[in-house]
């Protein structure tokens, strides 16, 4: 499976690997390969996205249908139909944030004298999230999981950190200033796609609660 179009296109596990690994020199291949923004999301985002929420219906299955959980949680009876739909959600959520992000970066990479490439862009913040994205698969494992989770989680900040110079050709001195207001403004984006996609995580809920669940 090819995740960009161009001779030197790597497949999905092998470009995970490879910018986990070797972040610095991956991002020079990154950034001379063709692509296009439909592609970097259909070959590889939507696919390493869908890792957290399939772990997570994996666990809600699992623990809700315990049946003491019925005891001590009063909602454990939503059943497949939250979990599942809240999961999905999830999923969708996390694209669109990463979306969002890389416009945000293209959008700014004239203030801060880089190169205003809506594709280059998103190359960055896509392959950028690879950590995160890998990371929800040790989720799997309890609590030990969670901790490598959030390392890898935040392992992606420096592989956006490591990329940002090769892909938007922002100068060296302008790096920081230029990570750091992309970061708050992408807090800012989370937080509003967040509120969003909360409102139709509560309408489901509210819908599992009226449905008695499955």
């Amino acid at each position: 499976m090819s995740v960009v179009e161009g001779p030197s296109a790597r497949g999905l596990v092998a470009r995970a690997q490879a910018i986990l690994m070797h972040p610095s020199s991956e991002w020079d291949v990154i950034a001379g390969e063709s692509a296009t923004i439909p592609g970097l999301f259909t070959s590889y985002a939507c696919i390493l996205a869908a890792i957290g929420p399939i772990v997570t219906v994996l666990w809600g299955l699992a623990i809700f249908s315990m049946p003491f959980m019925h005891t001590f949680l009063p909602l454990a009876h939503l059943g497949a139909m939250a979990i599942v739909g809240g999961a999905i959600i999830s999923y969708f959520q996390g694209l669109i944030t990463v979306f969002a992000i890389g416009v945000i970066v293209d959008a700014l990479a004239p203030s801060f004298d880089g190169r205003k490439d809506s594709i280059q862009a998103m190359k960055l913040t896509v392959y950028a999230a690879t950590g995160g994205w890998v990371g929800a698969l040790f989720m799997i494992i309890p609590i030990l999981g969670w901790i490598a989770a959030i390392g890898l989680a935040l392992y992606s900040l420096y592989l956006f950190w490591i990329g940002l110079p090769k892909l938007m050709a922002v100068p060296e001195d302008k790096r920081p200033a230029y990570a750091i207001v992309t970061l708050l403004a992408a807090i800012v984006a989370g937080l509003v796609i967040g509120v969003l996609f909360g409102a139709v995580r509560g309408a489901l809920l509210f819908g599992s609660l009226m449905s008695g669940g499955f």
